[in-house]
């Protein structure tokens, strides 16, 4: 979600080659390797991020701090307040509990020098109440904060002096492009009084550690995903979550032996369509297992994306002319068995089950009909 903070002119805020003479010796490489090279760690490779793709990173992060937050923000724009990445903790927004996370990306740690603006543009902006004070105010980096600038954020009395001496130099020119702000009268009170403790930093590897448990960190720093738990036994009672695909299962019995098959228990006369509707339960709740396994690892979409797949693989399939209901079940199974996924991200964890199961899903849906 992007918004665009415009400045107000009153108190309200507005949301706008050398030869080889020999083989060299190394270890055989895998396929992998092969095929993308060896893996750059994931403190090495924020560091080739453009600006925007460090707060989009910072913005996953702190996205997923979900016990804390209940909607996170990236604004961006001249004239943004400096404010990159904002953190609610509540309904009230901009007027309630925040948090802002100020992202700067540059080749060299952050110094007084570039942080005191920074700071000086939250202290005239919540003056003018354009905003209420963040909780805190936190300082992201790539390379971190220099020394001296986290002597200054771990003492607060040493920050405050430090805006008061630099001001004039650093802060008047560069909060507004309308005006110089001066440090004087009513503001300098405010300044005065202000709790300069809000203002702190996170380091880099912090945030990539906790970034390791969203979803985006496999499809931004590679390694693979981790393993899959093992899927969920179906209960004895269906759930009723299963409802429209067991009622389609059950039709396609009906059709197949021309007798009414009003729920599991009839199955109990033909033991081979038994098993077999109990071998569909647990591809189904496969399948489930891999959608509640993408919600915590891949980016949203990405298990949509693979039941969008499954589905141009087999309906043609389903579509097809077959002997009736049942027979039409395996053959659409059996094609999504067969299909050779190669593009999606979940594809290293996905097994014949699941693709079988997502039939099951896409027929929960009536995205698949087995009785024409």
């Amino acid at each position: 979600m992007l918004c665009i903070l415009t400045e107000a002119t009153s108190n309200d805020l507005e949301i706008n080659v050398d030869e080889l003479n020999g083989a060299p010796s190394m270890p055989v490489p895998n396929s992998s390797k092969i095929s993308y090279g060896k893996l750059m760690p994931p403190s090495q490779l924020i560091l080739l991020y453009s600006g925007d793709e460090w707060e989009a990173f910072i913005q996953e992060w702190v996205h997923y701090q979900k016990t804390q937050y209940d909607k996170v923000v990236r604004l961006s724009g001249a004239n943004d307040m400096g404010i990159d990445v904002a953190a609610f903790t509540d309904k009230k927004g901009f007027k309630g509990i925040w948090d802002n996370y100020q992202c700067k990306h540059y080749d060299k740690s952050l110094t007084p020098a570039t942080a005191i603006p920074e700071i000086g543009k939250a202290l005239w902006h919540s003056y003018n109440r354009h905003f209420v004070p963040p909780r805190s105010y936190y300082f992201m980096a790539p390379k971190d904060c220099g020394m001296s600038l986290k002597k200054l954020l771990l003492g607060s009395s040493d920050l405050k002096s430090k805006v008061f001496e630099k001001w004039d130099e650093w802060c008047s020119g560069a909060i507004t492009s309308k005006e110089k702000i001066e440090l004087s009268g009513d503001f300098r009170k405010y300044v005065d009084n202000f709790n300069f403790s809000i203002f702190t930093f996170k380091t880099a590897h912090e945030a990539i550690d906790d970034h390791r448990n969203t979803p985006y960190f496999a499809a931004r720093f590679g390694g693979g995903l981790p393993d899959r738990p093992l899927p969920e036994k179906p209960p004895g009672n269906p759930k009723a979550s299963e409802s429209r695909y067991l009622q389609q299962l059950l039709a396609a019995y009906c059709d197949h032996k021309k007798e009414a098959v009003n729920s599991s228990a009839s199955l109990t006369a033909w033991p081979n369509l038994e098993e077999h509707f109990h071998r569909q339960r647990e591809c189904f709740f496969h399948a489930e297992s891999l959608r509640n396994f993408a919600r915590d690892t891949v980016p949203t979409g990405t298990f949509e994306d693979l039941q969008d797949e499954v589905h141009s693989g087999v309906i043609e399939v389903e579509a097809s002319p077959h002997t009736d209901a049942f027979f039409r079940v395996n053959a659409v199974t059996q094609a999504a068995a067969q299909l050779p996924l190669t593009a999606n991200g979940l594809i290293s964890v996905t097994k014949i089950s699941d693709k079988r199961g997502i039939c099951h899903q896409l027929a929960n849906e009536n995205r698949l009909t087995w009785k024409k």
